[in-house]
């Protein structure tokens, strides 16, 4: 045992300090993660579990040398008596019960300054970890701004701990803040809060728990184990250690017979206890100017929130946003188009000698990554939008909005959150759906987010909107076909998740409790990271995941190609040269092969049939009948089905299926103007408004994307994966054949 702990304590001087950022909700702590760390920043999973850490690298300067200190944010919430599958992490990670992350040094509690009598209950939680801990007042700019004073020496000296004044979006405070944890490393302090002093019947009912609390004492401190034995969590409990419910029942009854004997009402008597010891803690420590004045965000509120404004405005911004997407991200795209198609004609010309070469290089690399990256000032411009949204405040309000709206479908407000989150990709946004703590309403939620139309669908509706809905119908109705379609599985959510929770899972309704953080101007340094880092995912997804794909299709494509095919086609065009001549077939070859233009027709054709009999060719045919009722042909079925890993592939696809066989002029070169003359075998066109919007609609609503049917089974399982990419591709079949067959029914298929 000796030399174990000997082992142990060499490894842990060996280790870098490791500081842990924790705190509520809304209260500043990634943008003070952000100013700690910088660009020294990395996203991870915990070892076996799928919630996201963000981890950091903070430097300190000690006595002329500079000391690296890692730092952790860990997920915001309101309370350690865990419940949800972050809160309970958090626990387990400041308790050191995180297999392979070690147990933090430090921990650095981020609360909201004006509303610090509810943030210090977090905070006295988590000073009975037994970990040297700062406390920081964040925002306090704002309680500037509304004349709110605090005592911050005193409140340090009767929290026994220290206290620092910071403005993270700002920077203030965060050099003070570095030589508080410095000092708080270093030993020079003695960072520990004063201990609640339990009244007895709470501590004779721990007593009473008996063997229960042993069971946990490998877990947690004494204090987290007496919450979450008390306060109605023992079932859930009683899952996570495997064992039967009723070794709990009596010492748990016997515990809450002693705490109501004692006068305290066993659900409320933390609460009870914790907020009388903060208010004595903050008593004459606050001064706040006495005002009659209604504060002017309530009277914004009352607008963003009105069940019926509420819900215009919000429609308001989406459609502007939406229309910003479409119209401002134009030239930038027509640029990078331009830089594409330079660089294939490029290209090209350079790997004239090698064919083959010269068509995996151009038609597959370039016209395939191309296709994409092309998308991505749309990209940009959207998570602008949505940065710019949740920084000023107004996101929460669109979830209490929306809590209305998912009431009759046995959902609340929280799932709108994560569904909010998978507008920008659904896999964070499956991942916030631990926040809803009711099981069978969290399977619900993670269930519908992938259906809300992520940022990888965007390409899809921009390309096909371009080609078919703007020419005709002009960029107004082209952006709000734009916004539409973000609303298309929104709109199907709802009554799916209806039928999920209330049919299927039958799960109940958990009240919506969401605080409302206060507006704030946005921070363009924080927006700017954070748009900066959602374009660099796209922009690396293009070139690994999309890179790898368009090779693989490009191949699919070219592969075989045998002579006969060649000869084949050329007959075919000598036959027919000679039967409208009337001369010999010798002579019309003759002809044929001096007359460029008509060789050019040949090569396209033979291009073609090459196309029509390759490995991806013959697949596209022998699956285009189940498609066919949608107005699919052959070409278009090929992109749907490959475009299953990642569902901006089908832009390279069609790049690939359509730049094959044309001619190297920058008009028949152009993805959309192959596919506007693109024609089946009986001459009718294969795309028209309707199809395209069909095909919109197929990819609102189809499960195409490997990352998020993953992170759905390890939220859940793989049966669950599996149901949900089952059900989202016939509900998307479904729905490309209604569009198609009613819209051609009303319309025609001009």
């Amino acid at each position: 045992m000796t030399q174990l702990a000997a082992q142990s304590v060499d490894s842990a001087a060996q280790r870098r300090p490791q500081v842990a950022l924790v705190g509520n909700p809304n209260t500043g702590k990634s943008a003070l993660f952000n100013r700690l760390t910088g660009a020294r920043q990395r996203v991870g999973n915990f070892p076996g579990l799928t919630i996201e850490k963000r981890l950091g690298t903070m430097r300190l300067e000690r006595e002329g040398e500079r000391v690296d200190v890692d730092v952790i944010d860990l997920p915001g919430l309101y309370s350690l008596a865990a419940v949800s599958p972050d809160e309970r992490v958090v626990l387990d990670a400041l308790t050191g019960h995180v297999e392979g992350t070690a147990r933090p040094d430090l921990i650095v509690c981020v609360v909201d300054v004006c509303n610090l009598r509810r943030n210090l209950f977090l905070a006295t939680q988590i000073a009975e970890v037994g970990l040297p801990m700062v406390l920081v007042l964040n925002m306090w700019d704002a309680a500037e701004a509304a004349h709110l004073t605090v005592d911050v020496e005193a409140l340090s000296a009767r929290l026994g701990i220290p206290v620092i004044r910071t403005v993270a979006s700002k920077g203030r405070g965060v050099d003070e803040l570095k030589a508080a944890i410095d000092a708080a490393l270093s030993g020079a302090t003695d960072p520990r809060m004063r201990q609640i002093d339990w009244p007895i019947p709470v501590r004779d009912a721990s007593a009473a728990l008996g063997e229960p609390l042993k069971q946990l004492a490998n877990r947690s401190v004494m204090d987290v184990e007496r919450r979450r034995l008390l306060f109605d969590v023992e079932s859930s409990l009683a899952d996570e250690l495997a064992i039967d419910t009723d070794q709990w029942t009596e010492p748990i009854e016997a515990a809450r017979q002693i705490i109501r004997h004692g006068g305290y009402d066993p659900a409320h008597v933390e609460t009870t206890v914790r907020y009388q010891w903060i208010d004595g803690v903050l008593a004459n420590l606050i001064e706040t100017p006495e005002t009659s004045q209604r504060p002017f965000s309530e009277s914004i509120d009352d607008l963003l929130t009105h069940r019926v404004f509420g819900v215009l405005i919000f429609g308001a911004i989406m459609y502007v946003v939406f229309q910003s997407i479409y119209t401002l991200a134009g030239p930038f795209m027509d640029a990078i188009d331009a830089g594409f198609g330079w660089l294939g004609d490029t290209v090209g010309a350079w790997l004239a000698g090698t064919p083959m070469l010269q068509s995996m290089v151009v038609d597959g690399m370039i016209a395939g990554v191309g296709g994409v990256l092309v998308f991505l000032p749309q990209i940009i411009i959207l998570f602008l939008f949505i940065s710019l949204l949740e920084d000023a405040g107004y996101m929460p309000r669109a979830a209490f909005l929306m809590d209305r709206l998912f009431g009759w479908c046995g959902l609340s407000g929280k799932s709108f959150v994560p569904m909010l989150s998978s507008f920008a990709c659904a896999v964070p946004g499956i991942m916030a759906a631990r926040t809803v703590q009711e099981p069978k309403a969290r399977l619900t939620t993670i269930l519908v987010c992938p259906l809300m139309s992520c940022s990888a669908r965007l390409p899809v509706y921009v390309l096909l909107i371009g080609a078919f809905i703007e020419p005709l119908y002009g960029k107004a109705w082209a952006g709000f076909a734009l916004f539409a379609m973000h609303f298309v599985g929104l709109a199907i959510a709802i009554p799916v998740a209806f039928v999920f929770n209330r049919l299927v899972l039958k799960g109940r309704r958990t009240p919506f409790v969401l605080e409302m953080p206060p507006y704030r101007v946005p921070q363009w340094r924080d927006v700017v990271w954070r748009v900066y880092t959602r374009a660099r995912e796209f922009v690396v997804r293009a070139g690994t995941v999309i890179f790898a794909m368009s090779i693989v299709i490009w191949a699919m494509c070219y592969f075989p190609r045998p002579d006969a095919v060649r000869e084949q086609v050329i007959t075919q065009h000598v036959e027919q040269v000679a039967a409208a001549q009337s001369i010999s077939v010798d002579e019309a070859r003759a002809a044929l092969e001096a007359d460029d233009d008509a060789m050019a027709s040949v090569n396209a054709d033979i291009e073609g049939a090459y196309l029509e009999q390759s490995v991806m060719g013959r697949l596209g045919r022998t699956v285009q009948p189940v498609f066919a009722p949608a107005g699919y042909d052959w070409k278009i079925t090929v992109g749907v089905l490959a475009s299953f890993p990642a569902r901006e592939v089908i832009i390279s696809t069609l790049g690939i299926l359509y730049h094959l066989g044309e001619d190297t002029n920058e008009e028949s070169t152009s993805l959309v103007s192959a596919m506007r003359s693109a024609k089946h075998d009986d001459g009718r066109a294969v795309f028209n408004p309707i199809v395209a919007v069909g095909i919109m609609v197929f990819f609102a609503l189809c499960s195409q994307c490997a990352a998020t049917l993953v992170t759905i089974a390890k939220e859940s399982n793989w049966r669950w994966a599996v149901f949900s990419f089952v059900y989202m591709t016939a509900l998307a079949w479904v729905g490309a054949v209604f569009v198609y067959q009613v819209g051609t029914a009303i319309f025609g298929s001009a």
